[in-house]
């Protein structure tokens, strides 16, 4: 199944901040500061909706890019992609991003080339997702390559994206999902520090619905996806996706 000969060194970063207290309507400053109202629980992610005409084009993604060669550090991989991602958040948000700030939070592997359904030029990135708070500053996009910016909770963004106003990769879905595990951006890097990064090497399994598994679930090597067994999928329902992640 693994097919990485055309793979493309990529990363991107979730940028995190904390619900401004004004973003609280009809709370009490005192509110904010103690636990927040379920609607605006966990942190913020900036998220890009990138120009219909480039790769992911009209999707909604966070901050990032292709590695470069000038991103290059040799036999290191990783700190090539987190030179990347702070020159692609520099390029397409204005913001200066310190490197020593990036944690890493997953590494995601596209599947084999003849199991992509793409409109276009096939292009195959392997990505590194990184997580880091929001340096101060404006945001400033080009207005070409990226046409609007927003900052929104993981439960918005999948609300968004399941009533149709907003289109995500399953890459970003997933991380979506991941951070809206956590209640605020200090416990959420704080578990990127202390966790290693998951690998998601996706198998896309036909049928309806189309399922996405990875590692550990049983149809990953099967694709028998009614089986017994260990979860970890993503299921991507039209009224709906879903994640499963459970063990055996």
């Amino acid at each position: 199944m693994s097919d990485d000969s055309e793979l493309i060194p990529a990363a991107t970063v979730l940028l995190l901040r904390d619900p401004r207290p004004e973003a609280v309507q009809g709370s009490r400053p005192e509110a904010v500061q103690g636990s927040l109202p379920e609607a605006v629980q966990g942190p913020e992610v900036l998220m890009l909706r990138r120009n219909s005409r480039i790769a992911f084009g009209g999707m909604w993604v966070f901050p990032g890019g292709r590695v470069d060669d000038g991103d290059a550090v040799a036999g290191d991989p990783i700190g090539s992609a987190r030179r990347a991602a702070v020159r692609e958040v520099k390029e397409e948000t204005g913001l200066d991003l310190d490197v020593e700030r990036l944690s890493t939070w997953s590494y995601w592997i596209p599947p084999p080339a003849q199991a992509m359904a793409t409109r276009g030029p096939q292009r195959r990135f392997a990505t590194w997702f990184f997580v880091a708070p929001a340096p101060d500053g404006d945001v400033r996009i080009d207005h070409g390559e990226i046409h609007e910016y927003r900052w929104l909770s993981a439960s918005d963004g999948q609300r968004q994206q399941r009533d149709g106003a907003i289109e995500l990769a399953p890459p970003t879905w997933i991380s979506l999902h991941q951070l809206g595990q956590h209640r605020s951006t200090a416990e959420a890097l704080a578990w990127a520090e202390a966790n290693e990064p998951s690998e998601f090497r996706t198998r896309p399994i036909g049928g309806e619905p189309v399922v996405l598994a990875w590692s550990g679930d049983s149809a990953y090597e099967t694709g028998a996806v009614d089986g017994p067994g260990a979860r970890n999928r993503l299921i991507m329902d039209p009224n709906g996706w879903r994640y499963e992640l459970a063990s055996a």
